[in-house]
């Protein structure tokens, strides 16, 4: 399987809605890790490594989010995967 890293953010109305406990819980599902965090712009960041397949899964996923989020935009920055994470963590 190809491993991969991507940079997520989440604009919309993504705070205050459980967007990033999801996020975690679908990051785990899927096998992956990296960390989750607001933005003071309001935003939701994330960075993911695992494989190429369950990111694009997460990435997915996040264009909807959880039931009380209102998705406005994914951006996904693809980049080569560092291997620094040994779960997926929520930040702030």
């Amino acid at each position: 399987m190809s491993q991969a890293r991507a940079e997520l953010k989440i604009t919309g109305h993504v705070q205050g809605v459980t967007y990033r406990a999801s996020t975690r819980r679908q990051a785990q599902e899927r096998g992956l890790y990296g960390w989750v965090e607001n933005q003071p712009d309001g935003s939701v960041e994330a960075v993911v490594e695992g494989s190429k397949d369950a990111i694009e899964g997460l990435v997915e996923w996040a264009h909807t989010g959880p039931k009380r989020a209102r998705v406005e935009s994914v951006e996904v920055d693809w980049t080569e995967p560092t291997g620094e994470f040994s779960r997926f963590k929520v930040h702030r």
